[in-house]
């Protein structure tokens, strides 16, 4: 937390904490930490005015779901409906910048599946999305006197499969891809004072080949008269361009020349990579509003069977991220667990990661931009294809699209993978129309990246052949994908997995990727029900068989990249690079020469 407002900071150096990076303030209030809590399970609380209660009968540790350890509750049984509370004082207000003429906003990184929020006893609203931001206004709600309490009703189905849960078990015992749950609040929950009329959204767009970059701002409200608005731009302290205007909406679009991308000799300086994360600081003033942004000037597209970066190929090694901790589930275990994630992966030799199943919390997003780690943003699936469940998977999408557009990590989005939630897409129109529109709705949002339609096999307009195959052969791999015309072999015939790979669209041009494969087993930890695609039985063993299956995959002369399977041990999914504890199962160094082909 930033103390002084006056004094100089950048939104490209934070320390990693604040839960919203690409837009800062910095007075806030973190209300992390012990609350009280309840299992409803008979669902009496609402009639029983358990949202008028300052407190409950346990305690809490937010923002750890109930079902970790790293909560104080590590109840994994099945409880679809959990209250929380909280007091908040003047200390609160204080540290969060709140005073006459100020909105203090109750700010929420994600509760898992649906919530309602009150403060001392009247309601604020609710929301549903279990990934996703919201906030209210609380200014109105607060009672006179020094002492305030919010209290949280959070509803998650274990048994509602039309929700977008990823990898999440409906068992109440994990078992093979499955993992505990994650309900309730699994990430930060924090108060921020802001005047009247504040930025509560910026959308970054920077083109380096016309030399301009452009903020779409979001305000809170229409301003009752014109307000002056300006953005500022810098790197390493260096000006780099400003706008400044009026404006009578609660949406701009500022659109600011950076001369320093006009030399076309020197423009590479600023660009943005992962060997050279360089991150564009910003200013926003909106009125009396003060907000530090960051943004990355980079480009990402496909052709000629290649991905691009900065309009030059570029070869994709990454690997699959559950983001799943064994204390603490889906949430991070601290701030510094997310920081250290990305460079772990770094330091293993990838340039990228797909987080798997799941909306990542922004910070980890900060991280990879500020550390140089490319990014697919893949969304969590429901498990059946109904009306509701299209409408929750495409809501929830929207807004991660919205949250997370100007992150330069990210390249690649992946709406749908391996037909979860549409299982049944090869032979039903209906499923082929909904992951086509999932594909134009993205590009309608966002023509700044590639989308891949359905990782894995049976995609529809994809951008990307991305392949599963978790063949252990090494001679195998090395032969289906050793030149374009074998992958053409796969691609008009049937894939690895028994499926059809493309359904329609053309991908002549394409980039072929293999989206995971490996997945083999060492179980350095007796895990109950070990499970992988194949399995080494001691560390000369899996050395030799993780070799021989990266350097079929190095040999190909037609691939544009690849993802490994997987980072971590998961639970009883026992095929990481790394043992649940982050304990590399080779050396780092002999890791990362396998995995870059070094």
């Amino acid at each position: 937390m930033i103390d002084d407002d006056s004094a100089p900071w950048s939104a490209s150096d934070q320390d990693g904490t604040y839960p919203r990076p690409q837009l800062v303030r910095p007075s806030w209030t973190d209300l992390s930490g012990t609350w009280t809590f309840a299992f409803d399970d008979d669902d009496s609380g609402l009639s029983e005015g358990w949202h008028e209660r300052r407190t409950f009968d346990r305690d809490i540790l937010v923002p750890f779901p109930p079902e970790s350890e790293a909560s104080g509750v590590a109840d994994t049984a099945h409880h679809r409906i959990v209250w929380y509370a909280r007091g908040f004082g003047a200390a609160e207000l204080e540290s969060a910048g709140h005073d006459d003429g100020t909105r203090l906003m109750l700010r929420f990184g994600a509760v898992d599946y649906r919530c309602r929020v009150w403060v001392d006893g009247r309601a604020l609203g609710g929301h549903e999305g279990g990934h996703t931001p919201f906030a209210f206004d609380v200014t109105d709600a607060l009672a006179p006197g020094d002492e305030h309490t919010v209290v949280v009703r959070a509803e998650d189905d274990p048994h509602d499969i039309g929700q977008p849960r990823g990898k999440q078990d409906w068992r109440e015992q994990p078992h093979v891809i499955w993992y505990h749950r994650t309900s309730g609040i699994w990430q930060p929950v924090w108060l921020e004072a802001v005047p009247a009329i504040s930025t509560t959204g910026v959308r970054w767009t920077a083109d380096p080949r016309t030399g301009l970059v452009t903020a779409g701002l979001e305000l809170s409200a229409v301003p009752a008269q014109p307000i002056e608005v300006r953005v500022d731009l810098s790197f390493e302290g260096r000006p780099l361009g400003s706008v400044q205007t009026t404006i009578d909406d609660d949406e701009a679009s500022l659109v600011i020349p950076v001369a320093a991308l006009a030399n076309g000799q020197a423009y590479e300086e600023l660009l943005w990579s992962p060997e050279h994360p360089r991150l564009i600081d910003a200013e926003i003033r909106v009125g009396a509003d003060r907000a530090r942004s960051y943004l990355g000037i980079r480009t990402a597209h496909v052709a000629r069977g290649r991905f691009f970066l900065n309009d030059r190929p570029y070869y994709v090694r990454s690997v699959l991220n559950q983001g799943y901790w064994p204390q603490s589930h889906l949430a991070a275990p601290s701030a510094q667990a997310l920081r250290d994630e990305a460079q772990l992966i770094k330091d293993l030799g990838f340039n990228a990661t797909r987080v798997h199943q799941k909306f990542e919390d922004p910070r980890f997003l900060y991280w990879a931009d500020r550390l140089g780690l490319l990014v697919w943003g893949e969304a969590p699936a429901s498990f059946t294809f109904t009306p509701v469940a299209v409408e929750r998977t495409v809501r929830e999408w929207l807004d991660i699209v919205r949250r997370d557009f100007s992150h330069p990590s990210i390249v690649t989005w992946v709406p749908l993978n391996e037909s979860w939630g549409v299982q049944h897409i090869a032979s039903d129109p209906r499923m082929q129309q909904y992951a086509r529109a999932l594909v134009a709705l993205t590009k309608a949002l966002d023509g700044t990246r590639p989308v891949v339609s359905n990782d894995g096999w049976e995609q529809v307009d994809t951008d990307i052949v991305a392949i599963h195959d978790y063949e252990a052969d090494a001679v195998v791999v090395g032969d289906r994908y050793r030149t374009r015309a074998a992958i053409d072999g796969l691609i008009d015939g049937v894939g690895p997995a028994g499926r059809v790979l493309v359904l329609s669209g053309d991908v002549d041009e394409a980039p072929v990727m293999l989206t995971e494969f490996g997945g083999i087993s060492f179980d350095v930890d007796s895990a109950a029900d070990a499970w992988g695609y194949s399995s080494a039985t001691s560390v000369s063993d899996f050395d030799a068989r993780l070799s021989a299956l990266m350097a079929a995959v190095h040999g190909s002369g037609a691939l544009a990249g690849f993802c490994y399977t997987q980072l971590t041990d998961t639970l009883q999914e026992t095929n990481g690079l790394v043992g649940a504890d982050r304990t590399p199962k080779l050396p780092l160094e002999r890791l990362r020469a396998i995995m870059s082909g070094e």
